[in-house]
Parts: structure tokens; C-alpha cells; sequence
């Protein structure tokens, strides 16, 4: 397994496993699949263009993305000491072989080196242990709870608040 920043010249694959992801847990993010199936490759390869205030990090099993989680950094004065997690994945076929955990970890390595950054923060749905107890594994804890956060097709999920403070 090869864990890297993902570039504009992987737009392609990070679109797939984007809509994979979209497809098979759409109770696990805020957009839909219908709402990202359409968008340009443009669009994607300009997300995916390494900043200091944002970059994607994916897991590839041989030539195959497979995992993937986006950090987005906060811009506004008040909250630049703060970055969050999005777009948190990593493929069925590859669960249970710690890759969710090395993308975190990598994550917050790099992540814990920008200037003034003093937390991470993430939402996971309350129903999803696993992911939960990944992060708390990480030293993320919970530090809040929406009710009723999402809903999609007439179901409603609870989404918990967790950060991680940075040394």
C-alpha cells in the first residue's frame, strides 16, 4: 500500500472511488451521488491541486486507489487555527487492513506542521462505530451531537462531532 497527495492528474481515479463511495454510503456525506456525477473533470483536478490550506491524501494497492480523505484548513482570522476531515473512504474489498487508520495518521502528520494549526476537527454518523472508533483510536473525541444532521429520502442521521487537539 502506497499512501501519497493526490494530484490533478488523479482526477480520474478519485472521481470513481468518489462516486463508489457516494453509491454505496450515502448516509456518509453531505453531497449526493446525482449532485457529483455530473460535475466537470475540470472541477475535480482543480480540488485536487496541493495547497497549504487544503489537499487529498489516497491509498493505492498496486496501480488502484482504494482509500482517500480530504483536510481543509479554516480561512477566516478567527478560525484559521482550525482545519477539518471530509471525505473520508476507503474501498469494501479493503477494510479491516488498517488503511482508513495509516490515511488518518498520514493525515495528521501532515496536517500537525502547518503553521498555527491547533486542531482537526471531523463529523462521523452516530451509527457508525467503526468509523468512530478509528478516530477516537487517533485521540479524536467527541465534543458534540446534531440530531437529525442530514436526510436523504426521508431518512434522518445523527451526526457527532469529534476534534483532535493538536500538540
Amino acid at each position: 500500500m502506497d499512501i501519497r497527495r493526490l494530484t490533478s492528474e488523479d482526477a480520474v481515479s478519485y472521481r470513481a472511488l468518489r462516486l463508489r463511495s457516494l453509491q454505496e454510503n450515502p448516509e456518509a456525506f453531505l453531497v449526493t451521488y446525482d449532485s457529483e456525477v455530473s460535475k466537470p473533470i475540470e472541477e475535480i483536478q482543480h480540488k485536487l491541486q496541493p495547497s497549504s490550506k487544503r489537499f487529498t491524501l489516497g491509498c493505492f494497492d498496486k496501480q488502484e486507489l482504494v482509500g482517500m480523505v480530504t483536510f481543509v484548513r479554516e480561512q477566516h482570522l478567527k478560525t484559521i487555527h482550525k482545519g477539518n476531515i471530509y471525505a473520508m473512504y476507503v474501498s469494501p474489498s479493503c477494510r479491516g487492513q488498517k488503511i482508513g487508520k495509516a490515511l488518518m495518521k498520514e493525515l495528521v502528520q501532515r496536517a500537525s506542521v502547518l503553521e498555527g494549526l491547533e486542531q482537526i476537527g471531523l463529523t462521523v454518523i452516530s451509527e457508525n462505530r467503526a468509523a468512530k472508533q478509528l478516530y477516537i483510536s487517533l485521540g479524536f473525541t467527541v465534543c458534540g451531537l446534531e440530531k437529525n444532521a442530514l436526510k436523504y429520502e426521508g431518512q434522518y442521521w445523527d451526526e457527532e462531532k469529534m476534534v483532535l487537539e493538536l500538540d
